[in-house]
């Protein structure tokens, strides 16, 4: 008969054991029993033999409870892995010593109890908060056993930063006793740290080895062996393992809850500083129980059969044709003529003058000590300022991080703490933000300060500052290294539509490849002109040779850009090429009346007209070529991990008509697009092929698609699991022709009784009844029995939300039906949520709980 002791936790493999101690604080002889969790038994009586061993160390106030899900893991899916989880002296259910052990007696106590175990290799060790400083003690010393390191949530020095609020509380001398030991107040803290809170019979067992003063000694004594200060007698053990981890070589695995108030970030941060091999990831929303918040188990087993492979990079041609992003710069030293211009303030430099900026940028900057693979957070607006950083960062070989004011504050905020940049380059607005938010990085001032506001917000250098450093004759004669091209250089964040934005990171050769793809499926050379109203393509203007202008608007607020505004940009370097957004575009027509003839006549000039970011109705482009009347109208389809994919132009949009979803066109230069088909479940099969009319996930593989995303180990796990394909999250089709349609994106999949249903279609039908704008189609219910739910805004909009009048519901019905979709319901709202970097991608996982929420008979409230 199976019985567990506790919830998720079997008699079978709970265990004591007689362990003989060395440790230099107890006398010679003594013997002291463990508690463990050890499925050896389990694996015995199955005739397995392990191919491995996990070795888990809990921190305070946890115990071996803490892993029963790895041991849970390895039952469930019959694997050939032992699970040993201890319950570290003076915890849990081991032994009460009645001596204070130290850090150093912990990991001498922890090898003890695997000389008794008898434990042979390979070894991974596996540690949350002080346990994981303790098993990488224990792996310094037995380098022979060693296989793999796995941390959670852990600290191995103080490096630089005071006591966390919440152990510097704990350890002061008025609350010591009586939080850590005269009562169970500790313990209670640090339970509900967990996100979601923990079942009350989850608390129960974690609260159980500790029902009295008397078996809390060891969690007081924990406390108060925290080394942060350098005086304290733990310390010189915690420096020689905090030091002695830069030397290990065998795969290490972080993985993390942010919204810890004890081991926040910048603990991350130094671990990946010393161990910078290691694979990272960030669960967002999980906080410091991590084993507790979310699964731990599957990624570290998906961790370990892939920790000794590479994953199949794509670099195609590339590898042999690589030409720095400032070969341009580097070639046109001497040439004065316009680089660079900003309307707003205005500003202009030549391509001579942008090189000497860049260089005396990169000067200043080096002697402050950015360098290669220090990262920088710019939060300048685009324009010749942020192009000068961008470049300089390049030269250096240090690594921007790009996440824009379109993400909101929370957004951004998530974005720079998960990137964790050493610099923070901003304008005043976003210092004021850094200062307020405790954001990471010495800060950088764009604009000169007042000594009082300079000292406020804690800026340590400025622009002009670093200017006048790298100008000086001495520096001048500074020869900086060129980067490694297959060194990090960037980490650009996703527009966070699809959930919390994500890094991706390109390395110098992928942002070069990016450049080489849209000059040579767009043939941008040396001498065009472009008006650059879209964030992503403001940064490629230099690296292109081409002439840039930053209109009079706010780049992340697309919508702020006008007709007049546009033309003016146009006017202003004659531009052969325009690049904005479809919001922006939106903006544009809607303010064209207000054109003069001469800035028609500027826009009039135009060659090229492109605009990404979000799929454009046909009747809207027709507005825009109006507008550009000579220019080539296309719309490349794309993402921040890959941009652009495919490319389409209007005619091309005319001759695909209608079909399931948007067509998108064909592959661009050097890009190889294929289709991972649905199962049944809405899922992707992992098969790529190129068949036509068969929805599924749409799969890129390119020279510039990116390296991985930041600190998202699992994420980018899974975009990689098809071998040389980046997954797109995307849905759609190739018709016969091999265009590429877009049906939607994965997670929008609804799962009906009939299959799979992808939602563009039928928004798209919905959108050309009468009397509609956009469309919505989400599904209500369980997975695999969903109705289709279509919302919808109105022409003119609707005041408030409501179900569709009866002969709007008819019309879209029918009109939906053609596509073969059955609607169950169809409502109306003032206007669709969408997200702010774009204003134009629909969030339909927020209108899929609005709806839920408004048919089960809530009050009808706008989504």
């Amino acid at each position: 008969m199976v019985t567990e002791i506790f919830p998720g936790v079997l008699r079978s493999s709970s265990r004591t054991l007689m362990v003989p101690s060395t440790t230099a604080v107890d006398a010679p002889g003594t013997i002291h029993q463990w508690h463990l969790l050890d499925n050896a038994d389990e694996l015995a009586a199955a005739g397995v033999s392990p191919i491995g061993t996990f070795l888990c160390v809990h921190g305070n106030p946890t115990w071996s409870y803490l892993w029963r899900s790895l041991l849970n893991h390895v039952r469930e899916h019959q694997l050939p892995w032992r699970v040993v989880a201890v319950d570290q002296l003076d915890m849990g259910f081991s032994t009460r010593t009645g001596v204070f052990r130290r850090l150093a007696d912990r990991v001498n106590d922890l090898s003890d109890l695997t000389n008794a175990l008898d434990l042979a290799g390979p070894v991974t060790t596996v540690g949350h908060d002080w346990g994981g400083l303790i098993s990488l003690g224990w792996a310094l010393k037995h380098p022979e056993l060693l296989a793999n390191v796995v941390l959670t949530n852990t600290a191995v020095h103080p490096a630089g930063f005071e006591l966390p609020a919440a152990l510097k509380l704990a350890s002061h001398p008025a609350v010591h006793p009586w939080g850590t030991k005269t009562t169970d107040a500790f313990l209670r803290t640090t339970h509900s740290l967990a996100n979601p809170a923990l079942e009350p019979q989850i608390r129960r067992s974690f609260m159980s080895p500790y029902v009295s003063s008397a078996r809390r000694t060891g969690v007081a004594n924990f406390v108060a062996d925290i080394p942060f200060t350098k005086d304290h007698p733990s310390r010189p053990a915690l420096n020689d393992i905090s030091e002695g981890i830069r030397q290990l070589t065998v795969p290490a695995l972080l993985l993390w809850g942010p919204k810890d108030p004890v081991f926040s970030d910048r603990y991350l941060r130094d671990l990946i500083f010393r161990l910078p091999h290691a694979s990272v990831h960030r669960f967002e929303g999980a906080g410091h129980l991590l084993p507790e918040d979310r699964d731990v188990a599957s990624p570290i087993f998906d961790w370990l059969s892939h920790s000794t492979q590479q994953h199949e990079r794509n670099r195609a041609s590339a590898l042999t044709n690589y030409r720095p992003m400032l070969a341009e710069l580097d070639e046109r030293t001497t040439d004065q003529s316009l680089a660079v211009l900003d309307i707003n303030p205005p500003m202009s430099l030549s391509w001579s003058e942008l090189g000497t900026r860049v260089n005396s940028l990169a000067r200043g900057l080096s002697q402050i000590g950015v360098g290669p693979g220090k990262r920088v957070n710019l939060l300048v607006p685009p324009g010749i300022e942020l192009t000068s950083l961008i470049y300089a960062c390049l030269r250096l070989g240090a690594v921007i991080v790009v996440a824009d004011a379109g993400l909101g504050t929370k957004g951004l905020g998530r974005a720079i703490r998960g990137a964790g940049p050493s610099y923070l380059i901003g304008i005043d607005r976003a210092l004021s933000g850094a200062r307020l938010l405790n954001w990471p990085g010495i800060r950088i001032s764009v604009n000169e300060l007042p000594t009082a506001k300079r000292k406020l917000l804690g800026v340590k250098h400025t622009i002009n500052e670093l200017l006048t450093a790298g100008a000086t004759s001495e520096a001048a004669q500074q020869q900086i290294p060129a980067a490694d091209p297959d060194a990090d250089a960037a980490v650009l964040f996703t527009s966070g539509s699809t959930g919390p934005a994500k890094g991706v990171v390109y390395t110098h050769r992928q942002l070069a490849a990016m450049r080489d793809t849209l000059a040579q499926t767009y043939n941008l050379r040396a001498g065009s002109a472009l008006v650059a109203g879209f964030a992503p393509f403001a940064l490629l203007g230099p690296a292109l040779g081409a002439t840039s202008v930053t209109p009079d608007m706010d780049v992340t607020a697309p919508r702020t850009l006008t007709a007049q505004a546009l033309a003016n940009a146009a006017a202003a370097v004659d531009a052969t090429t325009i690049f904005a957004s479809p919001a922006a575009l939106a903006n544009v027509l809607a303010t064209a009346d207000q054109l003069t003839a001469a800035q028609q006549t500027s826009l009039a000039k135009v060659e090229l007209l492109l605009s990404a970011g979000a799929p454009i109705p046909e009747p809207l482009l027709d507005k825009v070529q109006a507008l550009v009347p000579a220019a080539a109208v296309h719309t490349p389809y794309g993402m921040t991990e890959a941009l652009p994919v495919t490319d389409i132009d209007l005619p091309g949009i005319r001759a695909a008509g209608t079909g399931n979803g948007v067509c998108v066109g064909t592959p661009v230069s050097g890009a190889q697009v294929a289709i991972a088909a649905l199962n049944a479940d809405g899922s992707a099969s992992t098969e790529p092929h190129n068949s036509p009319n068969v929805t599924g996930e749409i799969l890129v593989r390119a020279p510039h698609v990116k390296d991985r995303y930041d600190r998202l180990w699992i994420t980018e796990n899974i975009s990689t699991s098809i071998p040389g394909w980046h997954r797109t999250g995307d849905v759609g089709h190739l018709d016969a022709t091999g265009r590429l349609w877009v049906e939607g994106r994965l997670g929008h999949v609804l799962l009906t009784p009939n299959g799979p249903t992808t939602p563009v279609a039928a928004e798209h039908a919905a959108e050309s009844v009468n009397g509609t704008g956009r469309a919505a189609l989400v599904g209500v219910g369980p997975a695999g029995t969903q109705a289709a739910v279509l919302i919808m805004e109105t022409v003119p909009p609707a005041k408030r939300s409501a179900p569709a009048t009866p002969e709007l519901a008819r019309a879209v019905r029918a009109a939906v039906a053609a596509t073969g979709t059955s609607v169950s319901a169809v409502l109306v709202v003032p206007e669709l949520p969408t997200d702010i970097r774009h204003n134009s991608k629909i969030d339909r996982a927020a209108l899929a709980r609005w709806a839920t929420q408004t048919l089960a008979g809530g009050r009808i409230r706008n989504p």
